[in-house]
């Protein structure tokens, strides 16, 4: 099971990478495996030496009265909680979560350094992904012609 930010990858420049636990209650849980939280506008913010998933949207099957945007404390090591303080402090870094899944029983959090990118950035990713498409469909459609013809 995953569940992947794809804005993230539009939205900034992704560099390190961390996998990290998240505590979560029981029903969030059962939504999370159901695949039906959305981890789209969420960030992660670092406050006294501990790292906390903030705006993730997972909500409850029952309504609780719980907020489902509620802040998540996330599980990472003294180690790498102070390398991640370091990196954003020094390059002007945000972090964003890229993946959330399971591991064997666990959910765990996949949270990347990012950099914003810039609106021309964005236009040329776009217009990259269109022409990667429009290859794509040329190749398919010359392998059928080829196909076909070869039956003949």
């Amino acid at each position: 099971m995953k569940i992947i930010n794809k804005k993230a990858r539009f939205n900034y420049e992704l560099s390190d990478r961390y996998e990290a636990g998240i505590v979560l209650t029981g029903g969030e849980v059962k939504t999370i495996k159901q695949k039906r939280a959305d981890i789209s506008q969420a960030f992660v913010k670092i406050k006294d030496n501990e790292a906390y998933l903030i705006n993730a949207n997972i909500p409850l099957e029952t309504h609780t009265g719980q907020d489902p945007t509620r802040t998540r404390k996330l599980l990472l090591n003294k180690r790498e909680i102070t390398s991640i303080l370091s990196k954003i402090k020094g390059k002007r870094l945000t972090v964003v979560p890229t993946k959330l899944y399971t591991k064997k029983r666990l959910i765990k959090l996949e949270i990347a350094l990012a950099k914003p990118k810039r609106r021309f950035q964005k236009k040329e990713s776009l217009k990259r992904a269109d022409l990667d498409r429009e290859v794509e469909r040329e190749l398919r459609e010359s392998k059928l012609r080829y196909n076909s013809d070869s039956r003949k």
